[in-house]
């Protein structure tokens, strides 16, 4: 975990050093995603929205995220959290393509927003 924003306590876990090892310089944490995550085995970061405190990774956000990361040594995975399906159906028209969606009360699924990456016989 390199960084966990709480809007309504105000704490959070910050990682600064992490940051500056995957080559991401952080000014401003109010910028970040809601939770970052770091896995060194697949060398993959996970930048996740909690949709219920500032909305999904819409294409806006994404751009804004993509930019923040650049120098970032990790590929990066984008991903909208949402309790439940009800706030899902609400964004779904504001979702990024090339992102993820999880949803709380399905937590073992995820839902490709990403083309042809996963088309393919199951």
């Amino acid at each position: 975990m390199l960084y966990l924003g709480d809007t309504a306590h105000k704490a959070f876990i910050f990682e600064i050093n992490l940051f500056a090892k995957l080559g991401v310089i952080v000014s401003d944490h109010g910028k970040l995603p809601d939770i970052v995550f770091y896995d060194e085995t697949k060398n993959w970061l996970y930048l996740i929205e909690a949709v219920i405190s500032h909305g999904p990774v819409s294409p806006k956000r994404h751009i804004e995220l993509e930019d923040m990361f650049k120098s970032c040594m990790a590929s990066r995975v984008y991903v909208s959290a949402f309790p439940d399906f009800t706030a899902f159906k609400k964004f779904i028209n504001k979702i990024a393509w090339e992102t993820e969606v999880w949803i709380a009360e399905n937590p073992s699924h995820l839902i490709h927003f990403n083309g042809d990456r996963f088309l393919g016989p199951h």
